[in-house]
């Protein structure tokens, strides 16, 4: 462990201050954020429609099947669908390295693989 500021520095402070960690928290901003800020802007524009374009959201597709049914069960499928996206991406991009980072803790390795 090194010292910082008179004070010996964790593993965890270790760990968060590398840059592994680092690449490992932007690549996940990158992911949510926007994926965030879409979902957000889907489900107000349901909102929005539903509160104001009574006409719109009231239109027949088929039978008693109404624009504002179909959009209202769109934002169950889109819910559903981003879990998956996001599961199977954690799944590709993230776990083995946030299981490395949560291996060196355990263990007490250094990050570049040598002892700490």
């Amino acid at each position: 462990m090194t010292e910082t500021f008179g004070e010996r520095e964790t593993d965890y402070q270790r760990v968060q201050s590398s840059d592994e960690f680092q690449a490992l928290k932007r690549r996940f901003r990158r992911f949510v954020f926007p994926m965030t800020a879409f979902f957000l802007a889907w489900y107000f524009l349901y909102v929005l429609l539903a509160a104001y374009a009574h006409d719109f959201m009231s239109t027949k597709v088929w039978g008693n099947i109404n624009v504002g049914l179909l959009l209202g069960l769109g934002q169950f499928v889109s819910t559903f669908a981003i879990t998956m996206i996001y599961a199977r991406w954690a799944n590709n991009r993230q776990d083995a390295v946030a299981e490395r980072l949560r291996l060196h803790i355990e263990n007490g390795d250094a990050l570049d693989g040598g002892p700490a």
